[in-house]
C-alpha cells in the first residue's frame, strides 16, 4: 500500500485570542491517498478551512503530526507541493489574465518561454484559451475563478487545495464549474482537497467526503464514495447519490448532538 500524500495524526490547533483560547481542531486523524478528491464539509467554524490551511503550512498545529508528501507542511510549501485556490479569485485588476497566471511563475524564476507555454496549457485546461490578454474585470465571476484555478495549476504541483471556490456563484454557474473541476481532476490526476458547505457539491465531486463537527473541529465521518469516476450531473438524481447525501446529512446532524 502506498504512503498517503497527506497524513494527519491526532492533530490539534488552539488559537490564542484576547477572549481566551479557541480550540479550532481537536484530535483530527486522516489519511489522504494519492489522486483522491477529498471534500471537507461541516458547519461554519468547524475547522474545515483551518485544516486546509494547516496542510498548506499557513497555520501551525499546536499538537499532533501532519505530513505532506512525507515532509512537514512548511517543507512541502517550500518544495511547491501544492497550489491553493481561495474563496475569492484574488486576481490583480491591473494585470491581464495571462500575467495573473504568470505571477507565481515569475516569483519562481521560470523563463519567459516556459511561462508562456505553461500559461497556454493551463488556460486550455480551464477552457479560457483566448482570454490571456483580458483583464479580470472583463470576465464573469465564474471565469475569474477558473483563472484563479489556472494560476494554482501553472507550476504543476501534485496537490490542489480549494477553499470553497464556488460558494459565491449562482447555482447554474456552480454546476458548470463542478463539471469542469471533475474533468480537470480526471485529466491531471492531482490530489484535491476541497472545502464546501454544499452537500450535493461534496457528494458529486468527491472520492472521499470528510464530515466535520462544530468547534472544536473533529471528524465525525469519512465516507468513501462508491460512485463511478465518470459523473454526469444527473447522477444526482440516482438512489446511490441520495444515499450518500443522506449519510452526510446524518453525519452533520450527529456532530451537533455530540
Amino acid at each position: 500500500m502506498t504512503e498517503p500524500v497527506i497524513r494527519a495524526s491526532a492533530l490539534d490547533l488552539t488559537f490564542q485570542t484576547n477572549d481566551g483560547p479557541v480550540h479550532a481542531l481537536k484530535n483530527v486523524s486522516l489519511d489522504i491517498p494519492k489522486g483522491a478528491f477529498v471534500s471537507f464539509i461541516g458547519p461554519s467554524g468547524c475547522g474545515k478551512t483551518t485544516f486546509l490551511r494547516c496542510i498548506a503550512g499557513l497555520e501551525t498545529p499546536t499538537g499532533g503530526e501532519l505530513t505532506v508528501n512525507g515532509m512537514t507542511p512548511d517543507e512541502a510549501r517550500k518544495a511547491r507541493a501544492y497550489g491553493y485556490v481561495f474563496q475569492a479569485a484574488g486576481l490583480y485588476p491591473w494585470r491581464t489574465i495571462g500575467r495573473n497566471i504568470a505571477l507565481p511563475l515569475e516569483i519562481m524564476g521560470f523563463s519567459k518561454a516556459d511561462q508562456q507555454e505553461r500559461i497556454a496549457k493551463v488556460l486550455d485546461l480551464v477552457e479560457l484559451s483566448g482570454f490571456e490578454k483580458k483583464f479580470p474585470w472583463q470576465l464573469s465571476g465564474g471565469m475569474q475563478q477558473r483563472a484563479s484555478i489556472a494560476r494554482a495549476l501553472a507550476f504543476d504541483a501534485d496537490i490542489l487545495l480549494m477553499d470553497e471556490p464556488f460558494g459565491a456563484l449562482d447555482e447554474i454557474v456552480r454546476d458548470r464549474l463542478n463539471e469542469e473541476v471533475l474533468r480537470l481532476w480526471a485529466r491531471t490526476e492531482k490530489t484535491i482537497g476541497f472545502v464546501t458547505h454544499s452537500i450535493p457539491e461534496a457528494v458529486y465531486l468527491s472520492t472521499h467526503i470528510v464530515v466535520m463537527s462544530p468547534r472544536p473541529g473533529r471528524i465525525s465521518d469519512v465516507i468513501e464514495s462508491p460512485l463511478p469516476k465518470e459523473r454526469p450531473l444527473d447522477i444526482r438524481d440516482t438512489p446511490e447519490f441520495m444515499e450518500i447525501a443522506h449519510r452526510v446529512r446524518e453525519g452533520l446532524r450527529s456532530g451537533y448532538e455530540e
